[in-house]
């Protein structure tokens, strides 16, 4: 359904010219994007690909050269919808000298919470990020990962419908990292839209339903994240009670010898290996149009590993 669209673009495209109006680089080519409510969205693509300018441009801090970019069903430019979005850039711009509830109350404020609510939402934020301990340290004896967690503590200091998370888990060591993956599923479950970018291809793989490929501007790739990575041309089943002579054999002696077929489906390669061959593919073949998503079934004919 239409309403179940927050985040559109339209043909949206960028260019950014010289002192002289002179065209120096086409940022995005005629961009079309729908991300649905409450799912987690992936950004992907290469340095200079476009997502930090399709990011800036939902935020309304650009200007569209043509084509048109829609969050929650107004114009990107229009700053009201603010209200009602969330944003960790990827590097968080706090003051040092603040505490965890400093920062926050004073976030607060500029959404012009009552005191009572401000504080309130304040603790409760600061012990969804796991740094109650931490609340009265200032920011600037922080590590990078308890930064990244108030910064998104700060981002959701609103409780926006929308939420963009620039590199969320960049720099963060494994356990920072899988924390923060575990707060961003929260926030899925609670009802809210996520877009993300991310050069961590693993992270992305955990914790996004949809991802778009970008490269030079354009959109290469888009779907689901377990239907781009199925491996359709190979056929796989999994099997027990077998002997070692039953499990050579195909699907019609594994009820012969009484076995177990527990799956058949196709195996899945890694989100890093369909990253890399689709940027390999969009230089071999410059202007390829992007995959279009399929729900078609999958055949179970074929290569059996």
């Amino acid at each position: 359904m239409q309403s179940e669209i927050v985040i559109e673009t339209r043909n949206l495209s960028k260019v950014y010219r010289d002192f002289w109006g002179r065209q120096k680089v086409r940022a995005l080519k005629a961009l079309d994007l729908e991300v649905r409510r409450g799912e987690v969205f992936g950004l992907l693509g290469p340095n200079g690909s476009g997502k930090t300018t399709t990011i800036k441009l939902l935020l309304g801090l650009l200007f569209p050269t043509s084509g048109q970019a829609l969050v929650l069903g107004q114009d990107a430019t229009e700053v009201s919808k603010n209200e009602r979005i969330g944003y960790l850039p990827e590097e968080s711009y706090l003051y040092r000298f603040l505490n965890a509830e400093e920062t926050l109350d004073f976030y607060g404020r500029l959404f012009n919470m009552p005191k009572a609510k401000r504080r309130q939402k304040a603790a409760d934020l600061i012990e969804m990020v796991g740094l109650t301990k931490a609340r009265k340290r200032q920011l600037r004896e922080y590590s990078k990962g308890m930064t990244r967690l108030i910064g998104l503590a700060q981002a959701l200091i609103n409780d926006p419908e929308v939420l963009f998370l620039d590199e969320p888990t960049s720099g963060l060591d494994p356990i920072h990292s899988h924390e923060m993956k575990l707060l961003i599923r929260d926030l899925q479950k609670q009802g809210k839209t996520i877009l993300m970018c991310s050069h961590l291809l693993a992270d992305v793989q955990d914790v996004c339903d949809r991802i778009a490929i970008l490269h030079q501007g354009e959109l290469k790739e888009l779907g689901r994240v377990d239907s781009l990575l199925k491996v359709r041309d190979v056929t796989e089943i999994r099997t027990s009670g077998l002997s070692e002579d039953a499990q050579r054999e195909i699907r019609e002696v594994v009820a012969r010898h009484q076995g177990t077929v527990q799956s058949i489906g196709n195996p899945t390669t890694t989100l890093e290996e369909l990253f890399v061959r689709v940027i390999q593919e969009s230089e071999a073949h410059p202007g390829r149009r992007v995959r279009s998503e399929s729900n078609e079934p999958v055949s179970i004919s074929g290569k059996v590993d």
